[in-house]
């Protein structure tokens, strides 16, 4: 999800650095481009993710 996020993040600071706009002083390019690597951080430590598609070891009973 996170990784999701960062996409939509960077394609907005791309966008905002082509066109050269900025919404104020607060959120730039430089300030989305902050946000979408902390994103990609969280989704590489693994937050966020669900139990689905994980492979857990348990012993058979037979």
């Amino acid at each position: 999800m996170f990784a999701i996020i960062a996409a939509v993040i960077f394609g907005l600071a791309l966008i905002f650095d082509l066109a050269d706009i900025s919404l104020g002083t607060a959120l730039d390019g430089g300030t989305l481009l902050t946000a979408g690597l902390l994103c990609v951080a969280l989704h590489l430590a693994g937050v966020g993710a669900s139990a689905r598609g994980r492979t857990f070891w348990r012993a058979r009973s037979r």
